[in-house]
């Protein structure tokens, strides 16, 4: 299943996209199917949730089911059943391997208000420049210097119609540890003092294969579709 998180509801966290989405199955009568032991729960596997803050229109999950179900109507079902601003995007009936392993790159977009292009481009250019950008942060096992760099496959400028806003649009590696969009901006400021005066809108606008040869990224479904249609 592919979702969206839209508007204030990308300030939830993918446990309280759990908690909903469960809520959500019951209210849709799918025939979840569930754990074994004292304390059953669905069988939800979720994969590489962007972080709390960001907006996305490419989060993904699956379920197990205990009977054949139509996609369609589960898609409709559920984001019937969800708040709005949690948005079922596709459903399809899964084929052999597993999904996470199809999420190798994402894309993004940072939006950010205020700031001149020219200095965004400025910006992006020493840091394309450098051959590594490392920053610092706090894991559960403490604190954790990486590069992130060598996981930003492209980075280019854009702005609005009336350049009110300037527009950072990359693809990046999925990486261990992973390199998110906030550590990009805290090596943008490292190398080139680029200051936005407020903090972007950052949307993920896709997750999926990488495709090396133009640096862009796949659907990671697509593979499940042609399954179905053979």
């Amino acid at each position: 299943m592919q979702y969206a998180r839209r508007g204030r509801l990308r300030f939830s966290s993918t446990r309280d996209f759990a908690r909903a989405i469960e809520r959500a199955l019951r209210r849709a009568q799918v025939p979840m199917a569930f754990s074994a032991g004292f304390h059953p729960h669905p069988k939800i596997s979720y994969a590489n949730g962007a972080p709390t803050g960001t907006a996305s229109e490419a989060e993904y999950f699956e379920i197990s089911v205990t009977e054949r179900v139509d996609p369609e109507a589960v898609r409709a079902a559920l984001d019937e059943a969800l708040p709005e601003g949690l948005d079922v995007v596709a459903v399809v009936e899964a084929a052999p391997g597993a999904l996470a392993d199809r999420l190798q790159a994402s894309q993004w977009r940072l939006s950010f208000p205020g700031v001149s292009p020219a200095s965004l481009e400025a910006a992006v250019t020493a840091y394309l420049a450098v051959e590594s950008a490392e920053v610092s942060r706090v894991f559960k096992t403490g604190p954790k210097t990486f590069d992130t760099r060598a996981a930003v496959l492209d980075m280019v400028t854009d702005a609005d119609p009336d350049n009110s806003c300037a527009i950072l649009r990359m693809v990046v590696r999925h990486t261990t540890p992973s390199v998110r969009p906030d550590d990009i901006l805290t090596a943008l400021r490292a190398v080139s003092a680029f200051a936005p005066p407020v903090p972007p809108l950052v949307t993920r606008l896709a997750q999926g294969p990488l495709q090396a040869d133009s640096a862009g990224v796949a659907d990671p479904l697509a593979a499940d579709r042609e399954a179905v249609g053979s």
